[in-house]
């Protein structure tokens, strides 16, 4: 069959058929194509993305299963109703009320009956407990205006009703104790301060660039708002899963990122964007890794912002996440503060633009290790025995800098001083020439 359908093919070739006829022929007289080398060096899979453990939007990507001990949410009940959906809180919000007011007017329905309101409630002489509650609907209408105070006057307990009386103070008491849980439930769901971390930004990528000579991860934070975030503060953790010596395998390791926690760096002062520095040295975890070694991790930065919102005094925390693709080696950030004529002015549209730089793509490591080994001065010739002249080099002058240099000028200097002082000697020493005369 394959040798049939390449004669057929060359026969097309020969005749003028275009690759399009060619590719009508028949499914089994298709010969299917063989991959060479260069085919698997273009078709080679690409890194596969990493799952996120903390989304962009400061998100954490974690879920708990197989919880069974569910009693321990109950426990915390205020803190499980503020972090509910806000339509499972509209729920519940609405049928607390609901199921509230259907209680307590099924308790005055049953006192009525209990009574004979409900019967003798027409006749003259008669004194009901409630006034005008004739039936369960009046019950929870009189329900409902007890517990929100409405008040209109048409129904009213009467002084002759000692358990409606009682049933009175129970609802008042209970009813404010449910506005209070849930009218607080919603102020502080309404309130939470993550709502204002939705104006606090960082940036789309992370970047590695030399900054002084060192080698720096850099990131940008910014807000929106001109009421500022009080006490300002950042941090940062490297997600990344370890194996021990020991053999131990960790899953999501954190280990923390200097950004500036023994400086005070990590204080911000947020008017403005922010470029956050963190410097590649000993302690830091990209000590020894490259540009070609970064492209072969693994690994997830997380970053926190945290401080006090202005306006409300509340904690606010705000964070997001760069993937290891998402760190660009050799690229610094877009200037965005430009001065006006009376103020700085910031723009937000190249809050995410990087450029590209001239960066070494070897670690930090050996960055450092290069520029220490280089000679910090340029290498002397040797001394000639013969006298200088006077005339100027400036090499002289870096010579004399040098204290290696001047001691061995003081040697020298000693040397020739001791050997003048023992020819002087030597001299003194020498006998006196006599006159060669007979005695």
């Amino acid at each position: 069959m394959a040798g049939d359908s390449r004669v057929l093919m060359d026969h097309n070739m020969e005749i003028g058929a275009t690759p399009a006829q060619v590719k009508k022929l028949p499914k089994h007289l298709r010969e299917p194509q063989i991959s060479t080398e260069r085919t698997h060096l273009i078709s080679e899979p690409l890194k596969k993305p990493r799952q996120r453990y903390v989304q962009k939007d400061g998100k954490c990507n974690v879920h708990h299963g197989n919880v069974q001990e569910t009693y321990r949410y109950l426990s915390d009940l205020f803190t499980t109703l503020v972090d509910l959906r806000w339509r499972f809180s509209l729920l519940i919000f609405t049928l607390v009320y609901v199921v509230n007011w259907l209680f307590f007017g099924f308790l005055w329905w049953l006192i009525a009956l209990i009574r004979g309101d409900l019967v003798h409630g027409d006749e003259e002489g008669w004194t009901p407990c409630v006034e005008n509650l004739n039936s369960f609907v009046s019950a929870f209408l009189f329900s409902i205006e007890t517990e929100t105070t409405i008040g209109y006057g048409y129904r009213v307990i009467t002084e002759r009703c000692p358990e409606g009386i009682v049933l009175l103070l129970v609802q008042a008491i209970l009813g404010s104790i449910v506005n209070a849980i849930m009218v607080g439930c919603m102020f502080v769901k309404i309130s939470q301060p993550k709502n204002r971390a939705e104006t606090l930004m960082f940036s789309n990528n992370a970047v590695i660039s030399v900054r002084d000579n060192k080698m720096c991860l850099m990131f940008r934070v910014g807000d929106l708002r001109n009421s500022h975030i009080v006490e300002a503060s950042i941090r940062a953790k490297l997600i990344r899963s370890q194996q021990t010596k020991e053999g131990e395998f960790i899953p999501l390791n954190q280990t923390d990122i200097n950004i500036g926690f023994d400086t005070g760096d990590d204080r911000l002062f947020l008017v403005s964007p922010l470029i956050i520095s963190h410097e590649i040295n000993e302690k830091s975890p990209f000590w020894e890794m490259s540009m070609a070694q970064m492209e072969k991790e693994e690994f997830e930065i997380v970053v926190i912002l945290e401080g006090m919102v202005e306006a409300t005094g509340m904690t606010c925390q705000a964070r997001s996440s760069y993937l290891d693709t998402e760190v660009l080696w050799g690229y610094r950030f877009t200037p965005v503060l430009s001065l006006e004529k009376g103020f700085y002015e910031v723009d937000y549209n190249n809050f995410h633009d990087v450029y590209e730089t001239n960066t070494p793509t070897c670690s930090a490591k050996e960055l450092i290790t290069k520029l220490r080994d280089e000679p910090l001065l340029p290498q002397l010739p040797p001394q000639s025995p013969k006298p200088k002249t006077q005339t100027f080099d400036p090499l002289d002058c870096l010579s004399e800098l040098n204290p290696l240099n001047q001691d061995e000028k003081m040697e020298e200097r000693d040397s020739g001083d001791r050997g003048e002082n023992n020819g002087s000697a030597a001299a003194l020493e020498e006998p006196p020439l006599t006159d060669g005369l007979p005695d």
